[in-house]
């Protein structure tokens, strides 16, 4: 068939055929070349999921999410530490100061987390549920202490260890039917807070009309006049402790030294202290001193009431 050609169509047809071949092989190259595109835009979205969840930080740098906090996370302390550097033995007390008790003996090299300061003084957390203090010439400082000083609130104070003196005045009721000027003084210390051990002194005029006399004893009497001292030594407990206004109750035993006879006494006592700073206050109370007085053939108790006011000096 070719031979019936002309040289000029045979070289004519020969090109054609030649493109189509060409325009076939470049179709097949660039459907080739687009099915792995399309096949990782699909498969994308499916394998996303499996990888671990990251977060942004900054532009070019990513790490995991953080896990999901606890419901009750532990208590955890500063990091300010120190360690004891002293001897093989070093004490640990529990406040600032050689008066406190010891709260442990601790070996060189362990370290505590640190809590507070208080002048020369460190406090430490000694376990989970127990704290103390340690000399700072018995440690060494591994942080910054800076902004830990100890500053207690000036109107919250201890009195425990301090003494008190009072003078005081007042009205004396003998048997509760006579009314004389009463004096005295006492001594106290407190224990604790709560508490103060007290002992005292006081003097009264007894001026006693006829028909008292007469009343008591049945007797037909010249009226009495004598003075009486009164020793007495009680302790006292103090309701609300710590504030500017104090109630207490008190009791106490003694001795009532009147006409040349000592009779011993118990007596019972309220009142309340205003303190008008750390070592100055008034104190205002009602006290009945019960004893038994007269002949051994005609003894009669007495109820003896003392309401005075007074003032004392805390050293």
């Amino acid at each position: 068939m070719l031979a019936n050609l002309s040289p000029a169509r045979c070289g004519h047809r020969i090109r054609r055929s030649a493109a189509l071949v060409l325009l076939g092989l470049w179709v097949s190259v660039s459907a080739a070349s687009a099915e792995p595109d399309a096949a990782d835009s699909l498969a994308a979205p499916a394998s996303a999921p499996a990888e671990a969840p990251v977060s942004a930080l900054g532009d070019s740098t990513a790490a995991p999410a953080p896990e999901r906090a606890q419901m009750n996370p532990p208590l955890k302390v500063g990091s300010r530490r120190v360690r004891l550097t002293g001897a093989s033995r070093n004490v640990v007390r529990s406040g600032p100061g050689d008066s406190f008790a010891v709260v442990g003996v601790y070996k060189s090299g362990t370290e505590f987390h640190v809590l507070a300061k208080s002048g020369d003084w460190i406090g430490v957390r000694v376990s989970e549920t127990e704290t103390g203090w340690v000399h700072r010439s018995l440690c060494k400082e591994m942080d910054d202490m800076a902004g830990l000083e100890f500053k207690p609130n000036p109107k919250l104070f201890s009195r425990t260890g301090m003494f008190l003196v009072e003078g005081y005045a007042g009205g004396y009721a003998f048997d509760q039917k006579s009314n004389s000027l009463a004096l005295g003084g006492r001594l106290g210390y407190y224990v604790f807070d709560r508490v103060i051990v007290e002992g005292g002194v006081s003097w009264t005029h007894i001026d006693r009309p006829a028909e008292i006399v007469e009343s008591l004893f049945g007797l037909s009497l010249e009226a009495e006049q004598f003075h009486m001292m009164y020793y007495h030594f009680m302790a006292t407990y103090e309701l609300l402790p710590g504030r500017q206004m104090v109630p207490y109750l008190s009791a106490g035993v003694g001795t009532s030294i009147l006409r040349g006879e000592s009779e011993p006494s118990v007596n019972f006592g309220a009142g309340t202290t205003l303190y008008l700073s750390r070592r100055t206050g008034v104190r205002w109370e009602v006290r009945d001193y019960r004893f038994t007085s007269g002949p051994a053939d005609a003894r009669h108790t007495n109820d003896n009431i003392e309401l005075t006011i007074g003032s004392l000096y805390l050293f």
